[in-house]
């Protein structure tokens, strides 16, 4: 039998690439809402309520009004906004995350789509708090550079406009040190302190790397290089969407540069660790619509469906 799906905010990026994914396939029914109705909390309540899952892809405060308008207790919803990323009752959208998540989200209501940035850093650090190679306690710094896609209709209208040459260069943000990924990029990366965070837009349409440098001196004793490869490298073992790369990638090396765009239209994140004299450098890339946002929630629907992982995908 076919499920029932609904997308709340069906015109956003978020939306319309989920859209995309599941008119591929043959189990789903997606129930659309008509468009001069979408304001319709009525509506809306009854579409929430007749679907198995439901995605919402809207701002915070009207993915808690959507959250709050749905009743039957056999509809999942799937947020991607920022709303429940760290709230009690709400399981973490990211299947990878640590053993045991899958089961979660296969009995759970409640998912949380994790943000574009957050993806990536937590893939990273993650798994090596949880070996005891990273401690929870160390103050991390992270940078990320993001296509423009990630900003939404008004940042993609913006920069395909054309005509401001501030746009020919990338632009960091966030400059505030209190970017909205920051509490799930803490909280499920296990750490102690909230990392600074400088993300960059850039003048591309996706496609996100995040970077962590590490000082091998700050890292318990003995700590290498190799330890943290080999440690993501068995955390990831069999994972179909994560490729943790060669140590100091010589593809990578020999070319000079890191393709941010190399996951673009994959639900694939690649994990890297340069090495350098007492340094490391951790990245992750993927594509900030697939892994980053749509893919994503598409997996952790078939997760909590019991199909095939990456169906659709």
């Amino acid at each position: 039998m076919s499920k029932r799906v609904f997308v709340d905010g069906q015109e956003g990026t978020t939306g319309l690439r989920i859209h995309e994914y599941l008119a591929q396939r043959g189990d789903i029914e997606v129930l659309r809402i008509d468009p001069e109705r979408r304001k319709d909390s009525a509506e809306r309540a009854r579409l929430l309520n007749a679907a198995d899952v439901a995605f919402l892809c809207l701002p915070d405060a009207a993915a808690r009004e959507a959250a709050a308008l749905v009743t039957n207790p056999g509809t999942c919803l799937i947020d991607a906004s920022t709303a429940h990323r760290t709230a009690p009752g709400w399981v973490f959208g990211l299947p990878e995350l640590a053993p045991g998540q899958r089961e979660a989200l296969r009995a759970s209501k409640r998912i949380a789509n994790p943000g574009c940035h957050a993806s990536a850093f937590i893939l990273l650090v993650r798994p090596l708090v949880d070996a005891g190679l990273l401690p929870a306690d160390l103050p991390l710094t992270a940078t990320s550079i993001t296509g423009y896609s990630g900003g939404g209709k008004k940042m993609i209208e913006q920069y395909e406009a054309g005509g401001d040459a501030r746009l020919a260069s990338p632009r960091p943000y966030g400059l505030k040190l209190g970017h909205k990924h920051l509490p799930e990029m803490k909280a499920h990366g296990r750490l102690e302190v909230t990392p600074v965070f400088l993300p960059i837009v850039a003048n591309f349409y996706k496609g996100l790397s995040v970077s962590v440098p590490l000082h091998l001196s700050q890292l318990p004793a003995g700590t290498t290089a190799e330890a943290l490869h080999t440690a993501l490298q068995q955390r990831y073992a069999g994972e179909r969407f994560v490729r943790v790369m060669p140590l100091s990638d010589p593809a990578t090396l020999e070319d000079g540069y890191f393709d941010v765009q190399a996951c673009n239209d994959t639900n694939r994140v690649d994990v890297f660790v340069f090495a350098g004299a007492g340094q490391v450098l951790l990245m992750a890339r993927l594509d900030n619509l697939g892994k980053g946002a749509s893919g994503a929630a598409v997996q952790a629907m078939n997760v909590h469906l019991g199909v095939d992982e990456g169906l659709g995908l």
